[in-house]
């Protein structure tokens, strides 16, 4: 059961256990049919009625193995968040060309169930230039990646980063990159989308 389940999260791009529910009626006959999984009925029965819970329990070490070990600290990413000072859309002040907002827009239409591709959206605020990298998952090392990329696209240095309240963005590998890149960090107010009005509104997000 615990290795039809590991199939299963691996094959689903790692998901976690509330959207890997839905996905299993799907991705079992499917890995069933290529011989991955050979499921006799009773462990299929037992595989569909799963609780999100219970997955997560029963994936709790291979995530930790997945992530190189290390297990995620209760409110660690919260410190992160709290530390990095909050700017809305009019304390910017005309700042010059380098000072970008920057967001996730997610392109799974009106479900968040499976994998799709995120973009990464940079915006200067002085200028309007605005870059969109494509990422296959929300990772802050994919993040780095893309925003690395992105100063090769811009044509003036990036100086600064006002993100959203995303685990993607508030972690311990973005927010300190760009520190030790010298870009000065910040984010918005969260649940307030009013205070990122240079950023294109997600799907599914009120615009103003």
């Amino acid at each position: 059961m615990r290795d039809a389940l590991i199939a299963l999260w691996e094959a689903s791009d790692r998901v976690c256990g509330k959207r890997l529910v839905s996905m299993i009626p799907v991705l079992l006959p499917a890995l069933a049919r290529h011989g991955r999984l050979k499921p006799t009925s009773a462990e299929r029965a037992l595989l569909t009625t799963l609780s999100a819970a219970t997955i997560d329990r029963m994936l709790i070490d291979v995530k930790i193995a997945a992530a190189g070990g290390r297990r995620r600290r209760v409110g660690f990413y919260s410190a992160i968040r709290r530390e990095v000072p909050i700017r809305t859309f009019n304390d910017w002040a005309n700042p010059p060309p380098g000072f970008c907002e920057i967001d996730m827009v997610a392109h799974g239409g009106t479900s968040v169930a499976g994998s799709f591709i995120q973009t990464l959206t940079m915006v200067d605020i002085a200028t309007g230039w605005t870059e969109c990298l494509p990422l296959v998952t929300r990772d802050g090392s994919l993040v780095v990646e893309a925003m690395t990329r992105a100063q090769g696209l811009f044509p003036w240095v990036i100086c600064g980063a006002d993100f959203d309240n995303d685990s993607a963005f508030m972690n311990d590998v973005v927010v300190p990159w760009c520190r030790a890149q010298k870009i000065e960090v910040t984010r918005s107010r969260a649940y307030k989308n009013v205070d990122r009005r240079g950023v294109p509104t997600p799907i599914g997000e009120p615009s103003y």
